[in-house]
């Protein structure tokens, strides 16, 4: 398994906030919606999703700086030493050439049932006396975690409503998505990993929030261009705007012009850290005048319209 801090592209002491930044500028960069044509793309944002899952947590961070995991969150040997320094059980390393000689395993002939009864031991059986623990008094290792990838729309992103995931093993769970959720945002299932020795891994569902055919999002806030006709920006209208919770009434001021944007409170995503404006962000709307194509009874009226010579809109850029 490659080291993660290498799949990351991160120094051994990168903080938190440099791993975290890492991964989501690769979470971008590999994203599978990015690289239909590119099934390697795919694989290696599987691999940094699980490198990012060890490193973040700070507790298997720390085991494998010390040598105690490998990268997929494995001991690093079945009993718990560095195969590479003859170290323990009187310099047993295990590797393709079995058990040293002389090593007894305790049964009366030394074979295979015997090597078996051990490993039930370390890994929690009842045999071999009972013991339950891990070498040395170390738990049983758990078993892998699973990812998965969650697509979750954009309304549903901005509102918070509850999405279901299908694991492996055909069940279903409803998810409560976290205030702030944004693509690359993980969310851990406890024990719904592959089963181990010392317990069932985690399932780790990475959120990718699916973007929107007219919605953009600007930090927390949703920004939308909102077509307007020419009598609405002139006379002032009330007009219907879409929002992510459906369809809102919107006054347009009199006199409006393209790029006037209005604000509709709390219309935004939910904030990771409510502030003084409130716990979600806005719907930022941006006013752009539509001119009908063709339409002669305009060409007709602009033509006669007495001001349209007086009026220079581009004054303030000095030309």
């Amino acid at each position: 398994m490659t080291d993660p801090y290498q799949l990351l592209g991160v120094p051994r002491g990168a903080s938190e906030a440099d791993i975290k930044k890492a991964y989501r500028k690769l979470a971008k960069e590999l994203h599978p919606d990015r690289n239909k044509d590119n099934p390697k793309a795919s694989e290696r944002f599987s691999n940094v999703t699980n490198a990012y899952d060890l490193l973040s947590d700070k507790d298997k961070r720390a085991r494998f700086d010390r040598g105690e995991i490998d990268g997929d969150g494995n001991p690093a040997s079945p009993f718990g030493f560095n195969p590479g320094q003859g170290g323990g059980a009187g310099g047993f390393r295990p590797g393709a050439g079995g058990a040293p000689p002389n090593f007894d395993f305790g049964g009366a002939g030394g074979g295979a049932g015997d090597f078996g009864d051990i490993f039930e031991g370390l890994f929690g059986g009842k045999r071999g006396g009972g013991f339950t623990g891990g070498f040395g008094g170390r738990p049983s290792p758990k078993g892998a975690n699973v990812p998965y990838r969650l697509a979750v729309s954009f309304a549903d992103a901005a509102t918070l409503a509850p999405q279901r995931i299908t694991l492996g093993d055909g069940k279903t769970i409803d998810l409560k998505l976290p205030a702030g959720v944004e693509t690359g945002t993980q969310m851990r299932l406890a024990g719904k990993g592959q089963p181990g020795p010392g317990g069932a891994g985690d399932a780790i569902v990475t959120i990718e929030v699916q973007p929107h055919r007219f919605f953009e999002r600007v930090g927390d806030d949703v920004r939308l261009d909102l077509p307007i006709s020419l009598a609405e920006a002139v006379l002032g209208a009330s007009v219907k705007v879409p929002t992510v919770e459906g369809a809102v009434m919107l006054s347009v001021p009199r006199g409006s012009t393209s790029g006037k944007v209005l604000r509709l409170k709390g219309r935004g995503f939910h904030r990771k850290t409510p502030g003084a404006n409130g716990p979600r962000g806005d719907q930022l709307v941006t006013l752009m005048v539509d001119l009908p194509v063709d339409d002669d009874s305009l060409v007709e009226f602009v033509q006669g319209w007495p001001g349209k010579d007086k009026w220079n809109p581009r004054g303030k850029l000095d030309v």
